[in-house]
């Protein structure tokens, strides 16, 4: 399998997977990109994943109906127009041999949910890896996290408690390239995290190649990322001068998700 994105609007990325005959993608907002790909490549679309129901996520799908030959898989908790078949924590989605353990993970929309596929040993997901790959639409970022536009702040801090838990080599497929901006707040947050200073720097130097900062991976979210470091004495104290209520990390996290709104 293939998996490769696919830039779409201002920064969108959609995520297709491919194995050189069919295709999956992930929250098609712009149907005109994969449309492309698909016929550039010579793909059959054998199915679609969605995450949430935002315009730029799931806007592309009717154009890409008449090309569908399987399935759209979306937030059972959410109004996704049909066909779909609603899917929520705990499910698994099966397609192309694969097998996609669906996560929970409310914040950013009320009924948010994440894929995640973590293939035996020895079956290749990408070109040249075998690890894991998580797509989590806008709950989880490189260097941030979404908006709460629907949860709550335990809510989102909840669901990337559950996404840190994953394996450290897994790939993390977010939908969006926030990276440099997320960095610039993360920077304001653990300005003596060397390792943050490092990936900061790596990132600005594939941007200005133009290439993606993207996939991440979740170990490297749990050095850089201020929301994945709640627990961090350099983010505690700096959370706490930004009106966090104390050092519990849902306090914390609540405190510098309201930061980043206003940064």
């Amino acid at each position: 399998m293939n998996l490769f994105a696919l830039p779409a609007f201002t920064d969108n990325y959609i995520w297709m997977l491919h194995n050189g005959v069919d295709a999956i993608v992930i929250d098609p907002g712009d149907g005109a990109p994969v449309l492309a790909a698909l016929d550039r490549l010579q793909l059959n679309l054998a199915a679609i994943l969605l995450t949430h129901h935002h315009a730029d996520h799931i806007g592309g799908v009717p154009s890409l109906l008449p090309r569908l030959q399987g399935p759209v898989y979306g937030p059972a908790l959410e109004t996704i127009p049909d066909p779909c078949i609603r899917v929520q924590g705990r499910d698994t989605v099966k397609v192309l041999g694969l097998d996609f353990d669906v996560i929970d993970v409310p914040g950013h929309t009320s009924g948010h949910i994440a894929y995640f596929h973590c293939p035996q040993p020895g079956a290749a997901v990408g070109t040249d890896t075998d690890a894991p790959v998580l797509f989590c639409g806008d709950t989880l970022f490189s260097g941030g996290c979404g908006r709460l536009f629907e949860g709550t702040p335990a809510q989102m801090h909840h669901s990337l408690q559950a996404l840190a838990a994953l394996p450290g080599d897994t790939r993390v497929c977010c939908a969006h390239e926030y990276t440099l901006s997320n960095l610039k707040f993360a920077l304001a947050v653990e300005p003596d995290n060397a390792e943050l200073a490092r990936y900061t720097q790596q990132c600005e130097q594939q941007r200005a190649a133009g290439l993606f900062t993207l996939p991440g991976r979740i170990s490297d979210e749990l050095s850089i990322n201020p929301f994945l470091r709640c627990d961090v004495p350099a983010v505690i104290n700096t959370a706490r001068s930004h009106g966090a209520l104390s050092d519990r990390p849902l306090d914390v996290f609540t405190a510098l998700r309201q930061w980043k709104n206003n940064f």
